[in-house]
């Protein structure tokens, strides 16, 4: 077993922390970001994995510094959130958890950047830590295919318990157990934090990538100047939306974007997404067509404007 400082902040990286201490590493000290105020209280409130080092009666703290002198062999990074200076990785070799088959996306965002552009697999590396983003080589590898219709958590979720075994198989000797790592090969791509803007459904866009926006967990849309939070929703055919439908005449109804047709919705490129569920201001998640019943929108409202 090793002597071992972790590092990470998310709800992510409390299971990894846990399987590391559950697995008789005795982690000297935990390393998080500070306490910050949720919500519209004054109250400070720690990192997700600062409550479970507490909980684990593990020394925490917010100063990176604090890694040196404390005769540590190894690091491990997840999902910590700072760039770990040169000096401090001098003293103290360290591994990341990143949760992407490196090189494609690097940085902060990398589950959710895999589902948006609609890759088909992902995965999670154990590399080494270097002054660069994401740049070192990689001890080992695990990929797994992204379901069509998995969301972002249930992705996250997924890929942490697959991290949590690969800590389990390579760390158990700290730094001696680690084989030899290889270089990262292939072009680069750098998963940036995602932007609120990019969370707002442009209906003007195909059925699928929206669907991708969805699977996120915060898309929203507006219907008449009132913002609508859409929860789950699914591409549907160019003739019924997925309703079983065409109409009156048997024949398929265009559908412009954003135009609604009971719980379909005209997309970009001629397709439709068929809203399944929906959170409107102020209320709380319901079926869509329960709400388009509330509403009752005329043909010439549009969603999003």
């Amino acid at each position: 077993m090793a002597r071992l400082v972790y590092l990470g902040t998310p709800e992510a990286a409390v299971p990894p922390l846990r399987t590391l201490v559950a697995a008789g590493h005795e982690v000297v000290l935990v390393v998080t970001r500070p306490d910050k105020r949720r919500g519209r209280g004054s109250t400070l409130l720690p990192s997700p994995v600062k409550a479970a080092a507490v909980e684990l009666g593990l020394t925490v703290t917010d100063d990176l510094a604090e890694c040196i002198g404390i005769d540590a062999e190894l690091g491990v990074v997840v999902a910590y959130g700072r760039i770990i200076p040169v000096a401090i990785l001098e003293q103290l070799p360290m591994v990341n958890l990143h949760f992407s088959l490196l090189p494609r996306w690097r940085g902060a965002a990398p589950v959710e950047r895999a589902l948006l552009e609609g890759d088909a697999e992902t995965g999670v590396c154990l590399m080494a830590v270097e002054a660069g983003l994401d740049t070192g080589p990689v001890y080992a590898e695990v990929a797994t295919a992204i379901d069509p219709e998995e969301t972002v958590d249930e992705l996250r979720d997924r890929l942490v318990v697959i991290g949590c075994q690969m800590l389990e198989e390579y760390v158990g000797d700290g730094r001696a157990g680690l084989p030899i790592p290889r270089d990262q090969v292939g072009t680069p791509t750098y998963a940036e934090k995602i932007q609120s803007g990019e969370f707002e459904l442009d209906w003007s866009r195909p059925a699928v990538e929206l669907q991708r926006v969805i699977r996120l967990g915060r898309a929203w849309t507006t219907l008449r100047g009132k913002r609508v939070r859409v929860l789950a929703a699914g591409p549907g055919s160019e003739i019924d939306g997925g309703l079983g439908e065409a109409d009156d005449v048997g024949e398929a109804v265009a559908l412009e974007p954003g135009q609604l047709r009971q719980v379909a919705v005209g997309c970009g490129q001629g397709t439709r997404l068929v809203l399944a569920e929906v959170q409107p201001e102020g209320k709380r998640p319901m079926e869509a067509s329960a709400w388009l019943n509330g509403v009752q929108p005329t043909p010439q409202d549009r969603l999003g404007g």
